[in-house]
Formats: structure tokens, C-alpha cells, sequence
């Protein structure tokens, strides 16, 4: 079979299983009735997006601007987790990888078909947009301009992070949660890159820097080409700005550079087919060395056949609770980690070092263990037991907000204030709440991982 044929095939193949999922329908659905949250207004609510302190006029072009920055700036992680965590996500490696067929073709079937699914939701908010502009916007609706403006700046953006996800899926040790922790890294570079556009002409090289695309049609419509914009949770002054959004979609080079990026994440994808590592069994090696041997858990407690049976716990809540507290600080990495977070707090203010270090720690641990806990089958298993798994879900709660407020202690003591423990309290009930909540609806920790991470970083940068 020719390569070609193999990048149809597998393309046909993934299309296949997406249109029988039902995650792709909501993604359509969700797409059209969340358009109108992407655009803010002077009362707040939305994301706002700001020029010189004042919100744009709201003109068919702008629309389309003002959408296609939001999808493809602050919405690429809910992207990145649904392309991680939908049907496609288990492939048929025992058959493929056995096969003769051109990797680079199988990749890139992978890649247009989460490709074409994300231009499908684009697609979806297209014409929410469109609906949007009667609403809205002042004048005549252009639908031309709306989707122009939407396009241009949001589709090389998908299309990328279509390419990284198939990258991420072709090496072993980027398959699990080091490829998530390399998507934020990557995704908050993007996000900064165009600082170091600010004062330069515009041309297809400083244009190529900005992967998401916002820079460029800010500046270059705002009415003295200033670089005073901000995105996101804004409070704007009365009265609008009006952006030229055409005059900065046609700066100079800044069209070839989003097709430039189109072009970039075709060869992506296609690298990941060269370097592709097939599965294979892990093998579990005992540790060895001092560091290793000082980190593993130990061995277990030799069984005493005569020791007599156990009796019913006098607090069986109290001890589902330290259950569940053991399990989220299980090994002497998460202690020694724990120590060093704690040590932070008291060094300098708690709120800049130490809690962003302690919440940091325990966002892998709580959606780690959010994310066993709910595995569907041991679901199977603890629905046998005395406590029903919503009790088990408020005992993680509880067990997560205690290791929160436990490494905030030190802070509070060297500081002789209360408010490392009341920041702690805040910071680990949403952590623990989001942990638990987005793993009981996935059934693994991918998801809880990656909104903890993306609202630890804004957290960490407030």
C-alpha cells in the first residue's frame, strides 16, 4: 500500500472513531453556546480584551479578531486535553506497529484527522459568530469579516497543536505526564513570545514568533500602534477604542507567517512519524544505589499468623480520612518534597514562594491519586465496600486540604500570622476539589493534571 493510501487510511480510520464518540458532539455543542462567554463587556463578565485601557469597537472585523485570539491563546489547553483524553486516545499499536506500513503516512493520517475535528469545532463557532455579529456588533454583519478575522488567527493555532499532540504521542516518555508538563511549557512560551516583538516593524520573521497570532492585529489596528493591550480579566474604562482589525491581519508578513505555521505543523507531524519509538511491556528494575534506595518506599511489614483479627475502628471516618492522606503523600519523595515546599514558606513572603512550590507538589499528587482512586475498575471494587465512593470523595477533600494547610504551617509559625493558613485552606480546597470533580468525570488523572497545572500557572503569575 502506497503512503498516500496509509495516510487516508488512517485518517479514515481515527475520523471513524471520533464520529462515534460523543465527547466530538459536545465539542460541536459546546463550541456555538460558549462564543458568547469569549466576548466581554464594559459591565464585565467574558474575556475582555483591552487596547490603551478601553475596549475595541465591536465591529464585524473585530468580532472575528476578538474570537479567534480567545480560542487560540487562552483556549489551547481545553484543546490539548481533549485531543489527550477522547476515544483516540488508545490506538491500535499491537497491529500497526507490526505492520509495513510508512509511519510517517500513519502519523499524519492521525494528525489531519485531529486536525479536521478541531477545524470542525472552529467551524461550529463560525457561525455562533455569525450570530454573535447581529447581536452585537455596530453596523452592517459581515459574515466575510467575521470569519476572515477568526481564521486567520485561530486555525494555524489548532492546526499546531494538532502536530504537537501527534509529536507527544510518538516517544514513550512524552506519552504520560511529562508530555503534559511539556505542553505547558510550550503553551506559556507561545504565550510570551511576542514580548519580544514590542517596538519592532512588522515583517514575516517577527510575525513567525507569534505562534498564537494575537500580537500582530493589535497592534497593528490600534490607532497609534501601541503595545498597551491586555487579554483576559481586564477592567476596562468607560467608553471604546477604535482597532482597524483588517489593517493588522494584512501587515506585512503576517499572513505567510500563519501559513508558515500550517507549513510547521505538516512537517511536525511528519517528524514524528521518523521519530516514532513503537510501545513496549515496562520493565520494573528493583532500585538500586544510595538515592534510589533511599527513596523507595521499603518493604512491607512481614505478615504474623498469629496475631489475633482486627477489630472494627472506633473512628472509621477519621480513619478513611488518614487513608486517604497516606495515599496522596505516599513515598519519600513526596516527603522530601514536602519538607523543601514547607521550607520555602518560611523563607520570604508565603504567598510568592511557598505556596505556589507547596501547591505545585500537590497538584501531581492529588490528581495522581484522584486519578487511581477513580479508575473504573477499582470503582467496581470500592462500591463493595462500607463507605459509598461520594464519602470517599469528601475524604480526599478533606485528606488534600489537610496536606495544604499542614505545609503551610511552618510559614504561619515563622511569620507569627494566619495568613499562610488561610491562603492554604483557599488554594487546597479548590485543588483538591477540581482534582476529585475532573477525575470522577474522566476516570484518570490526564485531566485534573493539566487544569491544575494551566490554573496553577495563572495562580503563580497573578
Amino acid at each position: 500500500m502506497s503512503a498516500p493510501a496509509v495516510a487516508r487510511s488512517s485518517a479514515r480510520a481515527n475520523l471513524l472513531r471520533y464520529r462515534r464518540s460523543w465527547g466530538l458532539w459536545l465539542l460541536l455543542l459546546v463550541a456555538p453556546v460558549g462564543a458568547r462567554f469569549m466576548i466581554g463587556g464594559e459591565q464585565g463578565g467574558g474575556v475582555q480584551i483591552a487596547v490603551h485601557d478601553h475596549l475595541p469597537v465591536l465591529t464585524p472585523a473585530v468580532l472575528g479578531l476578538w474570537l479567534g485570539i480567545v480560542v487560540s491563546t487562552l483556549l489551547l489547553p481545553i484543546g490539548y486535553i481533549y485531543l489527550r483524553a477522547n476515544t483516540t486516545r488508545r490506538q491500535p499499536w499491537q497491529v500497526e506497529e507490526v505492520t509495513a506500513a510508512s509511519r510517517v503516512a500513519i502519523m499524519l493520517g492521525r494528525f489531519a484527522a485531529d486536525a479536521a475535528v478541531l477545524l470542525a469545532a472552529l467551524a461550529a463557532l463560525t457561525l455562533a459568530g455569525w450570530f454573535l455579529g447581529w447581536l452585537l456588533v455596530e453596523g452592517p454583519v459581515d459574515p466575510l469579516a467575521i470569519t476572515r478575522g477568526l481564521w486567520i488567527v485561530a486555525a494555524p493555532a489548532l492546526i499546531g497543536l494538532a502536530a504537537l499532540r501527534t509529536l507527544l504521542g510518538a516517544l514513550p516518555w512524552l506519552r504520560g505526564p511529562l508530555g503534559d508538563f511539556a505542553f505547558l511549557i510550550l503553551w506559556i512560551t507561545a504565550l510570551s513570545m511576542p514580548a519580544v516583538n514590542q517596538g519592532q516593524t512588522s515583517s514575516f520573521g517577527s510575525n513567525l514568533r507569534d505562534y498564537m497570532g494575537y500580537y500582530r492585529p493589535l497592534v497593528g489596528g490600534a490607532p497609534d500602534a501601541t503595545d498597551d493591550f491586555a487579554i483576559g480579566g481586564v477592567k476596562p474604562k468607560p467608553g471604546r477604542i477604535a482597532l482597524d482589525a483588517d489593517k493588522g491581519l494584512a501587515a506585512p508578513g503576517y499572513i505567510p507567517s500563519r501559513l508558515a505555521w500550517i507549513g510547521i505543523a505538516i512537517g511536525t507531524a511528519a517528524l514524528a512519524g521518523l521519530l516514532y519509538r513503537p510501545h513496549r511491556p515496562r520493565r520494573r528494575r528493583a532500585p538500586s544505589g544510595r538515592v534510589a534506595r533511599l527513596l523507595a518506599a521499603g518493604p512491607p511489614r512481614a505478615a504474623d499468623p498469629a496475631a489475633p483479627a482486627a477489630r472494627p475502628a472506633r473512628h472509621p471516618l477519621a480513619g478513611l480520612i488518614e487513608a486517604e492522606a497516606r495515599l496522596i503523600g505516599a513515598g519519600r519523595l513526596f516527603l522530601i518534597l514536602a519538607i523543601g515546599a514547607a521550607g520555602l514558606g518560611i523563607l520570604q513572603d508565603y504567598r510568592h514562594i511557598g505556596s505556589p512550590a507547596a501547591l505545585l507538589l500537590l497538584v501531581f499528587a492529588l490528581s495522581a491519586h484522584a486519578g487511581r482512586s477513580e479508575a473504573r475498575g477499582l470503582l467496581a471494587l470500592t462500591r463493595t465496600t462500607a463507605w459509598p465512593p461520594m464519602i470517599r470523595r469528601a475524604a480526599f477533600l478533606l485528606a488534600g486540604i489537610g496536606w495544604s494547610l499542614l505545609l503551610a504551617v511552618p510559614a504561619a509559625l515563622a511569620h507569627v500570622s494566619p495568613e499562610p493558613l488561610r491562603l492554604a485552606l483557599a488554594t487546597g480546597t479548590v485543588a483538591a476539589l477540581v482534582a476529585i470533580l475532573l477525575a470522577a468525570l474522566g476516570r484518570s488523572a490526564f485531566a485534573p493534571r493539566i487544569v491544575l497545572l494551566v490554573m496553577w500557572y495563572g495562580y503563580f503569575s497573578s
